[in-house]
């Protein structure tokens, strides 16, 4: 699966991106959040209000218990404002 970063959760977890081996335990997006959290101290403080993280998976944004596949691309946002 390829995560996507955007903005501050960009520069706080240090990538743009990375692939990942879904655990077989991980099915949807509340649990990828969860299971990304311990991945590494960067991720646990990135993602630490993960309320605020907005989600798409293939280019779609959806809710938090939306079903993952191992072959889905999951971006991840931050709230943005705009004027």
């Amino acid at each position: 699966m390829k995560v996507l970063y955007f903005a501050w959760l960009r520069s706080k977890i240090g990538v743009p991106s990375e692939t990942v081996d879904l655990p077989a335990d991980v099915t949807d997006v509340a649990g990828l959040i969860e299971w990304l959290k311990s991945r590494s101290p960067r991720h646990a403080e990135a993602l630490a209000n993960s309320k605020v993280v907005k989600v798409a998976v293939n280019q779609e944004h959806v809710p938090y218990d939306h079903p993952l596949s191992a072959s889905d691309e999951v971006a991840l946002f931050p709230p943005v404002t705009g004027g």
